[in-house]
């Protein structure tokens, strides 16, 4: 399975499973009148219409380059997983935590609470299902980094932002259940409302872990560390070359990266050795990376460069030539 097809079934997996849930939660929530299963239902829609927007960004994200986007779409999907944080965010947390606060202020006792447990089971089942899924392909990616740190250097949205959904969800589905459980137990229907206010702070959780992730890869996050060493080990490996000095990466989509090589070649190179030097670094960068959409490789001594990228890290310069 490629990486592309195994993070669609992921999304259509969730998209199949939050659906199916929303709908029964509606339901449990019209026919017991509990507040956190109403906001357990908006979870389990805004999360539906989530990974639509998902699908969508995928999408988008292959089409071809363009005059208008030379170096694709990629980021596309960038756009639309911080449109996803936002909307767990502002719908998601925001009606529970409203819907709680109603609850609390005009408490009304949960009736036929046993339609609330069978809803919240096969809940948890549908999403266990998703998140297994979703945590097998996180896991088939993450090599051995840690699970944060992974999450912390993922390119692709999509597979972490349906394994933190899922995650939310079953947490929110936990808090549900005691929930209502504890309304019951303790004939206190303020105790359902207050659940409903602790699945809009896991929501709220949520949303900021993807909102911050999403937005470093907006703005433009540099690629996984190989893709650097690689290039300039094909570099340095070239007879043309005298000294590669480094390279600058920018991750423009889950599997597209433009990279710069500052690059001293040999004095006695005249301009279409330069450029036949220059063929084979691109040509043997883009063999060991497919995703490589472009190498630009600019001729500078080893001297330039480190004054640059000092003057860079100390603020005194705009560029990076």
């Amino acid at each position: 399975m490629s990486t592309a097809s195994g993070t669609k079934v992921v999304v259509y997996v969730a998209l199949g499973g939050n659906l199916l849930i929303a709908v029964s939660k509606f339901v449990a929530a019209a026919f017991s009148g509990s507040s956190a299963m109403l906001s357990e239902g908006v979870h389990s829609l805004v999360d539906t219409v989530n990974e639509v927007l998902l699908l969508y960004g995928l999408h988008r994200a292959k089409a071809p380059p363009d005059d208008a986007h030379p170096f694709g779409h990629g980021r596309e999907l960038y756009f639309w997983s911080f449109i996803v944080a936002l909307l767990v965010l502002a719908l998601g947390a925001g009606v529970s935590f409203y819907e709680g606060v109603a609850h609390i202020r005009q408490p009304e006792a949960i009736t036929n609470p046993a339609i609330n447990y069978i809803v919240l089971a096969v809940s948890a089942v549908f999403e266990g299902t998703s998140w297994v899924i979703a945590l097998r392909e996180f896991r088939r990616h993450k090599g051995k980094l840690g699970y944060f740190e992974a999450f912390r250097q993922s390119k692709d949205p999509s597979t972490f932002t349906v394994l933190l959904e899922d995650s939310a969800a079953l947490l929110g589905l936990l808090i549900a259940f005691v929930g209502v459980l504890s309304s019951q137990w303790f004939d206190e229907p303020r105790l359902d409302g207050l659940a409903s206010i602790g699945i809009a702070l896991v929501l709220t959780v949520s949303a900021i872990l993807l909102a911050r992730e999403s937005k470093g890869l907006l703005l433009g996050e540099p690629a996984h560390p190989v893709v650097r060493e690689a290039i300039l080990a094909i570099a340095a490996a070239d007879p043309g070359v005298r000294c590669a000095n480094g390279v600058l990466t920018m991750q423009m989509g889950p599997n597209q990266v433009v990279a710069a090589l500052s690059a001293e070649f040999e004095d006695a190179l005249t301009t279409p050795q330069i450029e036949a030097c220059i063929h084979r670094i691109e040509k043997g960068a883009k063999a060991a990376h497919a995703e490589l959409l472009t190498l630009f490789v600019k001729p500078q001594t080893a001297e330039v460069w480190k004054a640059r990228r000092n003057a860079i890290e100390q603020g005194n310069a705009p560029d990076i030539g």
